[in-house]
């Protein structure tokens, strides 16, 4: 049995010392981060089989998930909860066949997503690695093209959720136009809607990925879409590496079908996206876009937030649909 009153929780994902500790101060925890790959699920399995049966939390996030048979692991499970805002690995269905809430961390790391957005964006199309290399090898401006600016252009938002509204509202500051593209119109939006991806990606020169991860929008970043980016365009990807289709992004790049690509998540996390690394158009970061002090300390109290309400008897403060 848990110790001293407190629910055991199971933490599948990194937390620093400071928030295990904070965390520690309203549970018995079960501290099993993935390691090394992030489909590393051989500690957790241990967990289950030795204390699945106490275990009443579990903190994972979108991209390690939870699937349905360590659910059924822990049959007094009550509440499995993201540290983040995506779920999509995360048997959701499964759970509420359970009658097990799902929470995410909504509300809390969208400032500092688009902050990485713009800076992709900006990195991307004005070559800042490309650039800040070649003044080490003795590189003057006279000895290249000019690299286009990114104010008075038109942005491209796939998704216009709490973070594509943040990049949105960044671009606004770059007097840029924008149009976005999701499943149905935003009322509340006076940004133009695209009933197709393909026709806002004919229509912007940069498009921004903020859209969830999941089954239906694999790819969705595709060659057509690509193509209709064109040879000026430059996409940005802040929300998952499916979305994108790595290979054909790739011949986009290399042939000149696409200006640049600035992207903090890509397929096969972690492993570094083979095909782009020798290509000085893509910009890459290790999905790093929502990870500040800030923002992770907020994830770590809206975790809190949720837990604590659920065993009040409270509303969830962001649960999953």
């Amino acid at each position: 049995m848990s110790s001293g009153g407190k629910p055991l929780l199971l933490v599948m994902v990194f937390l620093s010392q400071e928030h295990q500790a904070l965390v520690a101060q309203h549970y018995d925890m079960i501290y099993v981060p993935a390691q090394g790959q992030r489909d590393d699920r051989s500690a957790a399995a241990s967990a289950l089989a030795q204390r699945g049966p106490e275990i009443r939390v579990v903190l994972t996030n979108g991209a390690h998930g939870l699937l349905p048979q360590e659910i059924d692991a822990m049959p007094r499970l009550e509440l499995i909860c993201s540290l983040g805002v995506g779920y999509e690995n995360i048997a959701v269905a499964h759970a509420r066949d359970r009658r097990i809430p799902v929470t995410n961390a909504a509300g809390t790391n969208e400032e500092c997503v688009a902050d990485h957005a713009m800076m992709l964006l900006l990195g991307a199309t004005r070559r800042l690695p490309y650039l800040n290399a070649g003044v080490r090898r003795g590189l003057w401006r006279d000895q290249l093209a000019r690299p286009p600016q990114v104010s008075f252009k038109r942005m491209g938002m796939l998704g216009l959720g709490a973070i594509g509204r943040a990049v949105a509202q960044r671009a606004g500051a770059f007097h840029m136009e924008i149009g976005y593209h999701t499943r149905t119109r935003r009322a509340e939006s006076a940004h133009r809607h695209f009933d197709s991806l393909l026709e806002l990606a004919r229509w912007c020169d940069f498009l921004v990925v903020a859209a969830p991860g999941g089954a239906n929008t694999h790819h969705i970043v595709n060659e057509p879409v690509l193509e209709a980016l064109g040879p000026q365009g430059v996409l940005v990807n802040i929300s998952r590496g499916s979305l994108v289709d790595t290979q054909a992004l790739a011949r986009a790049l290399r042939s000149g079908k696409l200006l640049a690509a600035g992207l903090d998540v890509y397929e096969g996390e972690p492993a570094p996206p083979a095909p782009l690394l020798d290509l000085e158009n893509a910009v890459l970061t290790p999905h790093i876009a929502g990870l500040s002090p800030e923002a992770i300390h907020a994830s770590v109290v809206r975790f809190l937030e949720n837990a604590e309400a659920h065993f009040a008897g409270r509303p969830l403060l962001t649960p999953v649909s």
